[in-house]
């Protein structure tokens, strides 16, 4: 056999090794195997993601304090639905020191409009929020030296119900630092004890209805 002939063999033989084989190496490259732990820790690791708060607020008033700051999450197809954390802060005013609240929301924003590319109006948004004081002061059952039912009632605890309207600010991908957008919001809301006095003393409105005003600060 010469030369050539051997070249030749050569080369059919390296030609059906790249051939043949690379189509089942192909296929074989598409199919990852993974094992019952892996799959395990990746559901881990998606679990304790959700964790991860997706924005933080501030507002002011609102029945949570004269301040508050937060942080939330936002879920559902369009991320209609909120659930927040705050931590609001009572001066002092007339009283000796000042004061602590805890708030826990959820609001809900059923419709968005876009007015341009980078801003959305929502018309209406609505929600439930429960907030306590974290002082001696105040009381979640009725103490000793009130009779039976004086006051029928917790003084740590209120139940709010609003409702408000916002507007979010889309900010360009060249100048997000911290925030992906900014959305601005005003809300009404009462609680329980203001819509009680309001039906048995016949209150007018702005007796006990609050604005508030706030800013949320999306993360991503």
């Amino acid at each position: 056999m010469d030369m050539n002939t051997n070249w030749s063999l050569s080369s059919l033989l390296a030609l059906c090794l790249l051939c043949v084989p690379s189509s089942s190496h192909a296929s074989c490259d598409t199919v990852v195997i993974r094992s019952k732990h892996e799959r395990r820790v990746e559901r881990y690791q998606h679990a304790w993601s959700n964790l991860i708060p997706h924005y933080s607020k501030v507002q002011y008033a609102g029945g949570m304090g004269l301040v508050s700051l937060g942080i939330g999450w936002d879920y559902g197809r369009n991320q209609q639905w909120e659930t927040d954390m705050m931590l609001g802060l009572i001066p002092r005013y007339s009283s000796d020191n000042a004061k602590l609240t805890f708030t826990l929301r959820e609001c809900f924003t059923p419709w968005r409009f876009p007015l341009s590319a980078s801003v959305h109006a929502y018309p209406f948004s609505c929600g439930i929020y429960m907030n306590t004081v974290f002082n001696n002061e105040f009381w979640t059952t009725e103490p000793d030296r009130y009779p039976s039912g004086y006051y029928g009632f917790s003084t740590r605890v209120r139940t709010h119900l609003f409702v408000g309207q916002r507007i979010k600010f889309l900010i360009p991908d060249r100048k997000r630092v911290f925030s992906n957008s900014i959305t601005c919001y005003y809300e009404l809301s009462t609680c329980d004890f203001y819509l009680i006095s309001a039906v048995t003393n016949h209150l007018r409105p702005r007796d006990y209805l609050r604005l508030s005003f706030g800013l949320k600060l999306a993360v991503f």
